[in-house]
């Protein structure tokens, strides 16, 4: 299990309204995200959790933010049609097809999944599968 991701942002505000979309089906919210005294971001994290914790910020080397060549950011949804809704509003949100939603019996008989990309090129994934938390 992970604490929290970070993804780099070139565009923060255009990516936190994506993800504003994106996470909705998914029962993220966005919080509040304490000042560290770093750059500007966006957390999104499950309603009375603290942890964990999914983040768009300003690279704190003040470079570019670039994606990750075979990095992949996964989000377990509480249904299949969670999955779907994720997927639809990546699409409607300037996100680009990776894989429509489906099932994939190659990772698990139960696996139903979604890709995509987000304005900025990070791969994302939807999932729903039993025994996954979320799922």
């Amino acid at each position: 299990m992970f604490s929290h991701i970070i993804l780099g942002a070139r565009d923060l505000g255009r990516l936190s309204a994506f993800y504003d979309a994106v996470l909705a089906p998914l029962g993220l919210i966005r919080a509040e995200a304490e000042d560290d005294g770093g750059p500007p971001g966006a957390m999104w994290v499950l309603p009375g959790r603290r942890w964990p914790q999914f983040f768009v910020q300003m690279p704190f080397n003040g470079l570019p933010a670039t994606w990750g060549n075979g990095t992949q950011v996964s989000f377990a949804a509480p249904s299949r049609a969670a999955v779907d809704a994720a997927w639809q509003a990546l699409l409607a949100q300037g996100g680009t097809d990776e894989g429509a939603p489906g099932l994939r019996p190659h990772y698990g008989p139960d696996y139903y999944g979604a890709y995509g990309r987000d304005p900025e090129g990070n791969k994302l994934c939807f999932v729903h599968a039993d025994g996954l938390a979320g799922g």
